[in-house]
């Protein structure tokens, strides 16, 4: 999962965390090389959805998509809206590709590296949804800054957010839903936390997929799951 240095998105420290994993099959290298041009992301210059779809449309973004399964799903489930996603992880980029061919998913653009980098040249108010969906723990104390959920990428979020925008964060980790909290409550003047109750936090909501990494962590490490969902205000 991407981060930096300090938690501060304006700083450009090196990414952590690894890029690339297994050598991609056959197939997968040839979506990297083929498809991939096609719908990525450009490298510079302003994130908007004129310029990557052509029209003025809601417009998604979804920070590290793992494999891509909740990027397609939401992706099929809304096509005329939006959708980018960002990975660092060369293995996820080319699952998410065969997600987006599979699908015929017209919708859909793709950076492969720092979300941050992306997220930072959308246009204030433009984003629709925001996504994070079990990013990296860095368990340890003194990795805490390395976390997404921090003051800086947070702030960018909520920039980024049009009014009544949702943000959805979800983690498997406890230490993580702990730290994540804390600094969501320095936002309250930004976010409204969709809650009633803890069943609504601790039941998937509709609309929200469940990724192949959840269910692992689910069914075979009996991990608990959270889901959080806050409103730009």
């Amino acid at each position: 999962m991407t981060a930096y240095k300090d938690g501060d998105p304006t700083t450009l420290n090196r990414l952590y965390g690894r890029s690339v994993g297994k050598p991609l099959r056959a197939a997968q290298q040839e979506l990297v090389d083929t498809l991939l041009p096609r719908i990525a992301v450009p490298e510079e210059g302003p994130v908007t959805a004129e310029r990557l779809f052509g029209d003025d449309r809601p417009l998604h973004f979804e920070i590290g998509f793992g494999g891509g399964e909740h990027l397609a799903y939401r992706a099929d489930l809304l096509p005329d809206h939006g959708f980018i996603g960002a990975e660092p992880f060369l293995n996820g980029v080319a699952q998410a590709l065969t997600h987006v061919r599979d699908g015929s998913l017209e919708n859909v653009r793709l950076h492969n590296g720092d979300a941050l980098q992306v997220l930072a040249r959308i246009p204030d108010g433009a984003l629709t949804m925001a996504y994070l969906l079990h990013p990296d723990p860095w368990p340890k104390a003194k990795h805490a800054k390395r976390r997404m959920m921090n003051d800086g990428p947070v702030q960018m979020i909520a920039d980024k957010l049009k009014p009544g925008g949702e943000f959805r964060f979800g983690t498997d980790h406890p230490v993580y839903v702990r730290h994540a909290l804390m600094v969501m409550r320095r936002f309250t003047h930004l976010f409204e936390w969709v809650a009633e109750g803890p069943d609504d936090f601790r039941n998937r909501p509709s609309g929200w997929c469940e990724t192949r990494y959840e269910h692992k962590a689910r069914t075979k490490m009996g991990h608990e799951v959270w889901y959080f969902r806050y409103r730009r205000k």
